[in-house]
């Protein structure tokens, strides 16, 4: 599966967490999801973010859960999704998170 490669970028997030069962066929988004965050250059973007990787046997569904230092949380089941609409979904909130960042700077400095 061919994935652009997308920026990744962990500003605004508290924490990350991958959670799957390795033997599970539906697996391989979630996989490409967790690379691409735990990747040198999206980790360096924010040396405070949590990166966690939960492996079970339990036959469970592949979920993504996104904390963000506002508050927000994003959860994705990754069994339905393809990572390029798990990176784009992502992506999309951390844009709107640096837009809202940059309206709150130019209200203050007004």
């Amino acid at each position: 599966m061919a994935v652009p490669k997308a920026a990744v970028a962990l500003r605004h997030v508290k924490s990350v967490v991958v959670r799957f069962c390795p033997f599970q066929t539906n697996v391989e988004t979630t996989r490409i999801f967790l690379e691409r965050v735990n990747s040198k250059k999206a980790r360096a973007s924010n040396i405070n973010c949590v990166v966690t990787t939960d492996v079970r046997h339990d036959g469970s569904e592949p979920v993504v859960d996104i904390m963000f230092a506002d508050g927000d949380r994003l959860i994705m089941k990754g069994a339905n999704l393809t990572a390029a609409e798990m990176l784009s979904a992502f992506n999309s909130r951390c844009i709107a998170k640096d837009l809202k960042a940059e309206e709150k700077t130019k209200k203050k400095s007004a």
